[in-house]
Formats: structure tokens, C-alpha cells, sequence
């Protein structure tokens, strides 16, 4: 933990407190400017913009997306019976399995100007449907649909493990005292699951915080910054523009905001005292 986790965090840190350049003589010698790029961020617009962004990101594509479609998934493989529950569940996990950059790619290539999804729009809708070039005029949807593309399997082995855990007698006792399906999912199974909900929350949330591939190879963060979450903000300030100290700055902050999100799940995920 120490040389792994402790030791890189701590440099970062430290990293975010110099003038480092990516060349010239800052690279060289960088100087130690204190709270100075951390200044520099409170005043920039571009770092709330990408604040935001990374707020909506994750709301959208984990906390929401990935977790309510993996749930209701995991619900209809558990009603799914032969060859259509394993044909589902293998098509939903290939996403997942895929390597980070050839999922990337491929999503690319379908809300491409001329990729697949205009192409289905075309032949449904006629001359003239399928003419928009999704990455530019919606990049932020565009993202959030492939993350939970992505990442929905996940959330859906995680529920299908908890469901599968779940008592059926409690179930079909409440049946026999008249409760519909409805009320028996929400007041019996959803209380059961509330830790697996917490821990799934918590793993998702963290995981699409720091994804970065997905963002570059699909829009780059653009069109200007217009999907620029700060792990790309990180990577453009450093790589791009050579600023490594003011980049590592962003980054950091990124780390911050994950172990905010990560304390507030662990509140939740704490064992309730009689």
C-alpha cells in the first residue's frame, strides 16, 4: 500500500505544489509555488466547466444510468428462462469484457457522422434522418450512453448476485397477504439489497470518475471543452499544454472528489446500530 497507493499519491501531491513543464527549463528545475496552480484553478472557468461536467458525467452514466438499467436487467434475466437468458446476459457482458480502447473505437465508429447509428436512423427514417453528427452536437450524451453501454454488466452481475440471495418465502408470503409486484420489490427486495445497492454505487461512481479513453478517443473532450471532464482537462493541461504541475493539480483534485464520493458511500454502507 505504501509503495503502490501512499507513495504515487504523495508525489502527486507534491507535484501539484511545483511549476513543473513538460520541456524547457521548468522541466529541468521546476520550483515549488505552494497553492499557486490550486489558485489558478479557482479562477478558471475551464476547471468549473469540467467540474461540472465530471459531476453530470457520473450522475448520468453510473449513479443513474448503469445502476437502474443493471437492476432492471438483472430482474429480467431472473424471470428469463433457456437459451434468451444466456444469449442476454452474453451479449450485455461483451461490452464489458471488451478492452476500454476497442470499445472506445467502436462507439466511435457507430455515433459517427457517417457510423451506424445515422445509418439505422436513414433507412428508418427516410431521406434526410440519420444526418447528425451525434459526437459534435450531443458529445456529453453521446459519452454517457457509452459508459453505461459499457459498464452495465457490472451492475447487473452484482444485482443478479444479490438478488439470487434474496429469500423467496419473504416474496411469496407477502404475495399471499395480496401485495402486488410491485410493492413486493420495493418494500422486501429493495431494503434486502440496500448494502449490494451501496457497494455497487460506490465501485461504478469511482470507476467512471477516472474514465479517460472512453472521453479521448470519442470526442477528445471536445468540441473546445465541451466534454471535457477533468481527467482529460488533467491530460490536455499536462501533455498538451506541457503545464504537468497545473495538471497534477487537476488531478489531485479529481482524487479528492472520488474519496468525497467514497466516504458518503461508506456512511452509508456502515452496519446500522440497535
Amino acid at each position: 500500500m505504501l509503495v503502490f497507493l501512499a507513495g504515487p499519491i504523495a508525489y502527486a501531491l507534491y507535484g501539484s505544489l511545483t511549476n513543473t513543464a513538460l520541456s524547457g527549463y521548468r522541466a529541468a528545475d521546476p520550483e515549488f509555488v505552494g497553492l499557486d496552480n490550486y489558485a489558478q484553478l479557482v479562477t478558471s472557468t475551464e476547471f468549473w466547466q469540467s467540474a461540472w461536467l465530471t459531476l453530470l458525467f457520473v450522475l448520468a452514466s453510473a449513479v443513474v444510468g448503469q445502476n437502474v438499467l443493471g437492476m432492471v436487467v438483472a430482474l429480467l434475466l431472473r424471470a428469463a428462462r433457456g437459451p434468451l437468458r444466456a444469449l442476454v446476459s452474453g451479449l450485455v457482458v461483451t461490452a464489458w469484457v471488451l478492452p476500454e480502447i476497442v470499445a472506445a473505437f467502436a462507439l466511435y465508429a457507430f455515433f459517427s457522422g457517417d457510423g451506424t447509428l445515422n445509418a439505422v436512423l436513414g433507412l428508418v427514417g427516410g431521406e434526410g434522418a440519420g444526418g447528425t453528427a451525434w459526437l459534435v452536437t450531443f458529445p456529453m450524451m453521446a459519452v454517457i450512453l457509452a459508459n453505461v453501454w459499457r459498464g452495465t454488466a457490472f451492475s447487473m452481475m452484482v444485482y443478479g448476485a444479490a438478488l439470487a440471495e434474496v429469500p423467496p418465502d419473504l416474496a411469496e408470503a407477502a404475495a399471499l397477504d395480496g401485495a402486488s409486484g410491485r410493492q413486493r420489490f420495493f418494500r422486501i427486495t429493495l431494503p434486502l439489497l440496500r448494502r449490494s445497492i451501496g457497494t455497487n454505487l460506490m465501485l461504478t461512481t469511482l470507476q467512471t470518475l477516472g474514465v479517460f479513453t472512453l472521453i479521448w478517443v470519442m470526442t477528445g473532450g471536445g468540441p473546445g471543452t465541451s466534454s471535457s471532464t477533468l481527467p482529460v482537462l488533467a491530460f490536455q493541461e499536462a501533455f498538451r499544454f506541457g503545464q504537468v504541475g497545473y495538471g497534477t493539480a487537476i488531478a489531485v483534485v479529481t482524487l479528492v472528489v472520488g474519496a468525497l464520493f467514497a466516504t458518503v458511500y461508506v456512511r452509508v454502507l456502515k452496519p446500522e446500530v440497535d
